[in-house]
């Protein structure tokens, strides 16, 4: 069984999919897809644990060894990555039924958790395969499950959103199949590890420059690197409240896997940073996020376009740590990018609840919200001084060790930078705090605004609240398994 791992990982949710639209009851399926990404979260543990104690492991699907057949290679990092993805996913899942049953009714919620496990098992085929064309499969299956659930938001406006995600998304998945198709042809395999012996022999090629090309600005596209960004904010303020939880916190961070994954593994570091003045360019496009994507928050009285607004600044802090291009930086990388999955999930699934009571999440909503939701606001403040970077957070831990990086490199005034875009988030937090405590409620608001969000959904979004916590004070898995994996990617670890 434990051999059957890597693929279970993927086969699990992908088949539970089409079982879920056969149940008919809401709660049947809602349990049904808890159960899936508990299991799914269980076999990405053992994966890590199998990882961390033995090494890669490669897994050929059908016996057909690679490059003919295909292969699932797990190392450091994806091993990494499917952890938070799963454990994420299972976290939002449990929390997912009052705030479904509110937003979208009775009649779609089958259909909402079918599209839910399509689109988790597409994230955690991407980053599980060792095959760049099944990269692309499995993301236009989280591509087109991801646009279906965005439209299922509350009003009109989703529907716009996910048509302009579905323009940007499928003009990024083809500028990737592009790549791949240029790769192949000068390559004539697939697999990750075959290419990226066979590259060498044929990098100096115009096709193979212009795979890089296509391929960089595809998952950037998918990333919402800045200034490729205008799909997320207008996708994130959108969408069901549940969805926007499970994507902020794990739909970037696979594509951020990506980019690690084809600029260090596929063509190489060095490739890399000679084929294009790549170290300079991200950055700037890094830092440019960091400050566009704060300000402009500031300005944000829709709490989830805030938040939106905020995942920009904050992919744009990763950024920052793959250009160092140390193994310090992509550490600081990889700690950002567990850190930023907790938190966003934390503060979206918090707003669930705000939702949830008060069918709205303006600031306006949050008025004087600190002493009638004390348990949700809380989760609030918590996750927005994490956000912010406070001691004892994790957020914390991981811009210490981006600063810690750039100092080591030289980069001076990266590192200041990097401290004054965190004084940008503390602006837009603090309006939060101020709204929820310090101001009277907002006198328009229902009757039914009163009292705490449901207990199941507060069950989640306060576990995701003390793992901010936890991690901010005990390090030692995140420190551990991102040192081994940025060593494995930049250092030459085994």
């Amino acid at each position: 069984m434990l051999t059957h791992l890597p693929i279970l990982q993927v086969i699990l949710p992908l088949v539970a999919a089409p079982s879920c639209m056969m149940l008919q009851k809401s709660r049947l399926s809602w349990a049904f897809t808890v159960l899936v990404s508990f299991a799914a979260f269980v076999v990405s543990a053992l994966l890590l644990q199998q990882v961390m104690a033995d090494g890669v492991i490669r897994y050929s699907l059908g016996g057909w060894d690679a490059p003919w057949g295909i292969e699932y290679r797990i190392d450091a990092l994806n091993a990494w990555v499917l952890f938070i993805v799963t454990g994420v996913s299972t976290a939002v899942v449990a929390a997912a039924r009052a705030s479904v049953e509110v937003e979208l009714g009775a009649s779609r919620q089958t259909v909402f958790y079918t599209l839910y496990l399509l689109c988790f098992a597409g994230l955690l085929g991407i980053v599980a395969t060792g095959d760049v064309f099944n990269v692309f499969v499995f993301l236009e299956i989280s591509s087109l499950s991801t646009y279906a659930l965005i439209a299922m938001g509350r009003d009109r406006r989703a529907l716009w959103s996910a048509f302009q995600y579905l323009v940007l998304g499928t003009i990024g998945a083809t500028f990737i199949l592009i790549g791949i198709g240029f790769l192949y042809m000068m390559t004539g395999t697939l697999n990750m590890l075959d290419l990226a012996e066979r590259l060498p022999a044929v990098e100096s090629s115009a096709a193979v420059l212009a795979a890089f090309a296509f391929i960089l600005v595809g998952i950037c596209l998918k990333l919402a690197l800045f200034p490729l960004h205008l799909w997320l904010p207008n996708a994130y303020s959108n969408a069901p409240s549940i969805v926007t939880a499970f994507l902020a916190a794990t739909a970037t961070k696979v594509a951020l896997y990506l980019l690690v994954r084809f600029t260090v593994t596929v063509f190489g570091i060095d490739f890399s940073l000679s084929a294009l003045p790549l170290q300079s360019l991200f950055i700037l496009l890094g830092l440019a996020g960091v400050f566009v994507g704060s300000a402009v928050a500031i300005y944000q009285s829709n709490i989830k376009r805030m938040l939106a607004y905020s995942s920009v600044a904050q992919i744009g802090y990763m950024i920052v740590g793959i250009g160092i291009s140390t193994v310090a930086g992509m550490q600081a990388t990889l700690l950002h990018l567990f850190n930023h999955a907790l938190m966003k999930a934390a503060l979206f699934l918090a707003l669930a609840g705000l939702v949830y009571r008060v069918g709205g999440c303006s600031l306006d909503h949050i008025r004087g919200m600190g002493r009638q939701m004390p348990w949700t606001m809380g989760a609030i403040a918590i996750g927005g001084a994490s956000l912010v970077g406070m001691p004892l957070t994790a957020g914390f831990i991981s811009k210490w060790y981006l600063i810690a990086a750039a100092l080591d490199s030289g980069f001076w005034l990266l590192a200041l930078l990097v401290v004054a875009g965190s004084l940008l988030s503390a602006i837009y937090v603090w309006r939060l705090i101020d709204a929820a405590y310090l101001r009277e409620p907002e006198k328009t608001l229902p009757a039914a605004a009163s009292g705490e969000a449901p207990v199941g959904l507060l069950i989640p979004t306060w576990a995701l609240v003390l793992a901010n916590l936890y991690f901010g004070i005990e390090t030692s898995l995140p420190v551990s398994v991102t040192q081994l994996a940025s060593a494995y990617l930049l250092g030459g670890a085994p």
